[in-house]
C-alpha cells in the first residue's frame, strides 16, 4: 500500500512538472504609426489581461501566458483606438503584429 501511495505521489509530481514546463511565455510586439499616436497596449483573453508602454512607437509586452488574445491600442485623440483580434500565443513564441496605422 505504501508503494502504490508513494507511486502515485511520484506520478503526480512528474504531472505537475509537465504541465509546467509547456506553459512558455511569449510576447507581443508590434510599432504605432504615428509614434505619438498611442500611449499604452493591452492584451486580453479569457483569463488574463496584460499591458504595456508605447514608447516612441514601438510596444512589446512580453510575459504572455499561452492563449489567444485581442491586443488594443489605446490612442491619443485625434487618433482612434486599433483592435486586433485573435492574437495567438503558443510555445513562449513572439508574435509580431507590424506597423499598426492609428485611424483618425
Amino acid at each position: 500500500m505504501k508503494k502504490l501511495f508513494l507511486n502515485t505521489v511520484i506520478v503526480f509530481f512528474i504531472s505537475c512538472l509537465a504541465a509546467f514546463v509547456s506553459l512558455q511565455e511569449g510576447s507581443i510586439r508590434g510599432t504605432v504609426t504615428p509614434p505619438e499616436g498611442a500611449y499604452n497596449v493591452v492584451a486580453f483573453s479569457a483569463t488574463d489581461t496584460i499591458k504595456g508602454p508605447i514608447n516612441m512607437g514601438n510596444f512589446q509586452i512580453t510575459g504572455v501566458k499561452p492563449g489567444t488574445y485581442k491586443v488594443l491600442i489605446a490612442a491619443h485623440a485625434p487618433y482612434k483606438d486599433v483592435v486586433r483580434d485573435g492574437v495567438v500565443i503558443a510555445n513562449g513564441n513572439v508574435v509580431d503584429l507590424g506597423e499598426i496605422q492609428l485611424p483618425r
